[in-house]
């Protein structure tokens, strides 16, 4: 079996894993097929390490994580940063005014920690769901150093308006839809790209020997980035058009088939 790619980058919600955020074996054996051809897998996320190495430990491997949609690069194995990028704090506080204003949940994050200041039914369950545990935190207790990531989280409705009302702002972060729910406000350089092209650098890896994984729009730049961007099944069709090639979705072990496909050069 000859090894196509030197760098696999794979996104984690809508892609590695299926509906029910699970790991499938179809997926588990064809991610453990690329690594031991001799690929470098890293999970490219927005959700942060606490959440993500436990996935790829599950894989049967350890490494690189590209974390909080870029904002954080870490090592799975002593939990170390390699690369962070921290949000002012003074940029962040109209975000949270809003929210609290506006009755829309949200939580904030340090590359290891997040902290939220209320809870809802709903948002209890989506920690469950992301195996999350925040830290609370009160509205007048100082802010923790080292902010990486702001998220915003509603029904899908709610958030589109969130968005629309966002986009009128003059803001010096950067936001992106990063799920139906979510809303990501984080330092202008962030993104899954920028960060995957830093790796490769510090990898001496060419762009060419890139292989990148993703669903929504967060992974545009990413897929782009890579030597060959492949799209979910279950994307939208802008990142579709984003990609250079359209896997099966997440609940037809989508990963699973481009990795056989394009890496590993399976027939099928």
């Amino acid at each position: 079996m000859n090894r196509k790619f030197d760098l696999i980058a794979i996104d984690v919600d809508g892609t590695l894993l299926n509906d029910r955020h699970q790991l499938t074996p179809t997926v588990i054996e064809a991610v453990r097929e690329a690594a031991e051809s001799g690929a470098e897998i890293v999970l490219a996320t927005g959700r942060g390490p606490i959440n993500s190495i436990p996935l790829l430990e599950e894989i049967g491997l350890a490494g690189t994580l590209i974390t909080h949609n870029g904002a954080a690069t870490v090592e799975s194995e002593g939990r170390r940063v390699l690369h962070s990028f921290s949000i002012p704090h003074e940029a962040m506080v109209p975000y949270m005014e809003y929210c609290r204003e506006n009755g829309v949940h949200f939580d904030i994050n340090t590359a290891f920690d997040m902290y939220n200041e209320s809870s809802t039914p709903e948002a209890d369950a989506m920690y469950v769901h992301y195996r999350v545990v925040p830290i609370r935190r009160r509205p007048d207790d100082p802010l923790p150093p080292d902010l990486v990531k702001f998220t915003a989280f509603g029904s899908k409705e709610q958030m589109d308006r969130v968005q629309r009302e966002w986009e009128a702002w003059d803001s010096p972060l950067r936001r992106i839809r990063s799920g139906d729910w979510f809303i990501d406000v984080q330092h202008a350089d962030v993104s899954k790209g920028k960060a995957l092209e830093r790796l490769a650098s510090l990898r001496g890896i060419d762009r060419s020997r890139i292989m990148a994984i993703g669903n929504y729009y967060n992974d545009i730049d990413m897929l782009r980035f890579a030597g060959l961007g492949i799209a979910m099944g279950n994307s939208p069709d802008e990142v579709k058009r984003a990609a250079d090639a359209v896997t099966l979705s997440n609940e037809e072990d989508g990963v699973a088939h481009a990795i056989r496909r394009y890496a590993l050069g399976a027939s099928s």
